[in-house]
C-alpha cells in the first residue's frame, strides 16, 4: 500500500538533514539514467565530501572562491 504523497513528504521532512539528503540523491538519481560520467562525478563528489568531514580540506567562503577564480582569469 503505497502513502499519499503528503504523507510521504511530512516524513521525509521529519528525518534528520544527513537523511534527507541521501533521500534527495536517490530521489533525483531516479530521473537521470546512469552512465560512466555521471558515475565519475558522483563518485568525485562522495569523494570530496568525505575530504571535507574528515578534515583534510578546509571549505573556502564562496565569495572567496569566485575572487580567486576571477583573479587567476584576469
Amino acid at each position: 500500500m503505497s502513502l499519499p504523497v503528503e504523507d510521504l513528504a511530512a516524513q521525509a521532512l521529519s528525518l534528520p538533514p544527513e537523511d534527507r539528503a541521501l533521500l534527495l540523491e536517490r530521489l533525483i538519481a531516479s530521473f537521470e539514467p546512469k552512465s560512466p560520467a555521471q558515475e565519475a562525478w558522483f563518485k568525485l563528489a562522495q569523494r570530496r565530501r568525505e575530504d571535507v568531514r574528515g578534515g583534510r580540506v578546509q571549505m573556502v567562503p564562496g565569495d572567496e572562491a569566485l575572487a580567486r577564480v576571477r583573479a587567476r582569469l584576469a
